[in-house]
């Protein structure tokens, strides 16, 4: 029996930013410098696909720094961590490496030149979430979270007139609009960031959801169900009319949903690997007769660097005899 055919649109750009490229290279390059075991304090990444994959490699993972070993090799997350972990680590005497997005690590800065000239901060992100909880840890002075419209019409700030705004950095300009906007309304000598400072990684994968729902009629997302920038990925889609799925791989994919469906679009969270994407073109060619196109996007160059101490570490590429274990 003939397969039916099916078009797949990829969105461009989909998966891992640069950012979390950063992240990963820099526990690989660790762990080829002092071998392993090499501690991460929390998910690296929000991707399990990725987290096991450096764990099979050596790395640990954990959630506070006194699971760690006093002396050894640690890295931070992506996310960010707050300045008691800091201070714990250098308790611990720990050897930290530090994997915080630069994109994090500018609204850590953001908030406290804020916080160094008087200002209150509104901080707008998800409560719980890890970024958010580094950087209400980072700031020394006194910050409000608002994670929904209705959370301004709770807040007291000791001068109306001395307040600021900086966000999570995997909200996009869509997402804060309408809370910075019911900000400006209460508040309206609030001052804050530009909106070139948000993550671009976040607007540009909202984009290409946006551009991809008017050519499909079901769009796929790969990534983790706990991953927020890829759950408001599937979210848009809703939003703009077409059926949206999150799935973590090709496991969890249910050909139900595609009965009917002449073209599927696919995306991926910024932490989820292209490798999972391929795995669920591979998983829909077993039912259909599949046509692979990219959409036209963005194409992003972005790259961070390093830090100093694994700059000169290629992964795969040392001899034994260059390792220091930790």
């Amino acid at each position: 029996m003939r397969k039916k055919s099916l078009r797949v649109v990829l969105a461009r750009p989909r998966g891992f930013c640069a950012g979390v490229v950063r992240a990963v290279e820099i526990v690989e390059r660790a762990l080829e410098r002092y071998g392993a075991p090499v501690y991460v304090r929390h998910e690296i990444v929000h991707n399990k696909h990725v987290v096991d994959s450096l764990r099979a490699k050596g790395a640990i993972f954990v959630e506070e720094v006194d699971e760690i070993p006093q002396g050894a090799v640690t890295i931070f997350s992506a996310h960010g961590v707050s300045r008691r972990v800091e201070t714990d680590a250098g308790l611990r005497g720990l050897d930290v490496i530090d994997a915080t997005c630069p994109l994090v690590g500018k609204v850590h800065k953001e908030a406290q030149r804020y916080v160094e000239k008087g200002f209150e901060i509104a901080l707008i992100g998800h409560r719980g979430h890890p970024e958010v909880v580094g950087t209400m840890g980072q700031v020394s002075g006194r910050v409000h979270l608002v994670s929904e419209v209705e959370d301004v019409s709770a807040m007291a700030p000791a001068n109306p007139e001395k307040l600021a705004f900086v966000t999570q950095t995997t909200l996009s300009v869509d997402d804060t609009r309408h809370i910075i906007d019911a900000l400006r309304d209460r508040f309206p000598a609030i001052v804050g960031p530009d909106v070139k400072d948000i993550c671009y990684a976040t607007q540009n994968r909202q984009t290409a959801v946006r551009l991809l729902a008017k050519s499909v009629d079901v769009v796929l997302v790969v990534g983790a169900n706990y991953s927020s920038n890829s759950n408001r990925l599937r979210e848009l889609a809703e939003e703009l009319g077409i059926p949206g799925y999150l799935i973590a791989d090709a496991g969890e994919l249910d050909l139900a949903w595609l009965d009917g469906v002449g073209t599927v679009g696919i995306t991926a969270g910024a932490s989820a690997p292209e490798e999972l994407v391929t795995g669920v073109i591979d998983a829909l060619a077993v039912a259909f007769d599949v046509a692979v196109s990219d959409l036209d996007g963005i194409d992003e160059n972005v790259h961070f660097k390093l830090p100093a101490i694994l700059d000169d570490v290629e992964t795969g590429s040392l001899r034994q005899d260059d390792l220091t274990p930790a």
